[in-house]
């Protein structure tokens, strides 16, 4: 087996599990060694890490599969997609395998009733994704899988974007239940893999608080926040989403579970409708803050923490005593103790005072691995304005 050698003292992130191994880390690489290849992993005493796939092309030159020595080969896949698929009761909506969460670096497999979405996000996996959907319908018996390795980040990868459909037969068009809620969903054109499904444990939490409440849900995409909460009884319910597109599926969905006119759909930036809303003394009881990340790098850190601050800031001063706020950060590089200090800087300046009611984060079908701190990128609060 091919391999390659780190440099002294550049072993320590491995043994601490995590498992991407940089171009800058790396000392020496097997003359025979070729892109996709799986490689073992040594560190400067030739002490073997464990086995990962290699691409040069990549400032992540190889990630880790294996913290031994094995063959990444057909019953290797199988055993980890047996075991992902494990750690999931059963659901109509569910992701079932979550990249390095499920120690399958590159891979994204989604569940959307009989329709199986399939995302290669490294050159590995791209290699790999007809023998991986092989699997996935050995394993899952779906009506279609579905490609959606469309993605900008593969263009690191020297890849280019690519979706369609792998296997069967699909026009893309699925409904399933979240949270009590039907949605229908695109899973060859919306966000992401066609639905936010990490959130699905936070909409049925959030709407079980909005009974009788006015609920403003901010940066809303497909109404998932809003549309919970209008099905658990919530008094008034206004979504602010951008896109025309994704608001008009919003709409579709109200229609889908008999809610027409229980939901106000605004076209409009979030951030100005915030500060409009602010201007004129709007008051509600429950405000939910999701927005898309405001940085996919370290460099642009501290420009998005001011976007934070401000869309908190206005929808703090929107709650009395008594209300909630949930706010959500999905960038990486945000780290949780970074969003409460912005938050507590939005709420001094707004002159309320929080109460943590709790922590808030992605869906336990996203696990977390504590040495990746990467596969934690949803966090959250829930906040109670106290008198």
């Amino acid at each position: 087996m091919p391999a390659i050698a780190l440099k002294p003292g550049k072993h320590r992130r491995l043994v601490a599990g995590h498992c991407w191994v940089y171009a800058g880390e790396i000392a020496a690489i097997s003359a025979d060694a070729r892109d996709g290849d799986t490689v073992e992993i040594l560190d400067h005493r030739k002490r073997s890490l464990g086995v990962g796939l290699l691409n040069r092309n990549s400032q992540i030159v190889v990630r880790r599969f294996a913290a031994h020595k094995v063959e990444l080969d057909k019953d290797f896949f199988r055993r980890r997609l047996q075991a992902a698929a494990a750690l999931r009761p059963t659901g109509d909506a569910q992701r079932l395998v979550f990249s390095e969460g499920d120690q399958l670096p590159g891979l994204i497999l989604d569940k959307f009733g009989e329709n199986l979405v399939l995302q290669a996000l490294t050159l590995g996996i791209d290699q790999r994704k007809a023998m991986l959907a092989e699997l996935a319908c050995e394993l899952f018996q779906p009506k279609a899988i579905i490609e959606r390795s469309d993605v900008p980040t593969r263009k690191l990868e020297g890849l280019a974007e690519s979706k369609g459909v792998l296997f069967g037969e699909s026009d893309g068009n699925a409904t399933v239940r979240v949270g009590g809620v039907r949605f229908a969903v695109h899973l060859l054109d919306d966000q992401k893999t066609g639905f936010f499904l990490d959130q699905a444990d936070n909409y049925a939490d959030i709407a079980h608080r909005c009974a009788g409440k006015r609920v403003l849900d901010c940066f809303s995409y497909h109404g998932g926040f809003a549309l919970c909460a209008a099905q658990a009884g919530a008094a008034s319910v206004e979504a602010v989403e951008i896109s025309e597109v994704a608001v008009a599926r919003a709409r579709q969905n109200a229609e889908l579970n008999g809610l027409p006119g229980k939901i106000e759909f605004v076209c409009a930036n979030a951030f100005d409708t915030l500060k409009k809303y602010d201007a004129e003394k709007r008051q509600f009881d429950v405000i939910v803050l999701d927005p898309p990340t405001f940085t996919r790098t370290k460099q642009h850190v501290d420009d998005a923490l001011r976007g934070y601050k401000e869309i908190n800031l206005r929808a703090l001063k929107m709650l009395s005593p008594g209300g909630l706020l949930a706010t959500f950060t999905c960038s990486h590089h945000i780290r949780a103790e970074l969003l409460r200090e912005v938050v507590m800087d939005a709420a001094a300046d707004a002159r309320k005072m929080v109460r943590l009611v709790k922590p808030l984060a992605q869906s336990p079908d996203h696990p977390i691995l504590l040495g990746v701190p990467e596969t934690e990128y949803l966090k959250g609060l829930l906040l109670e304005v106290v008198a």
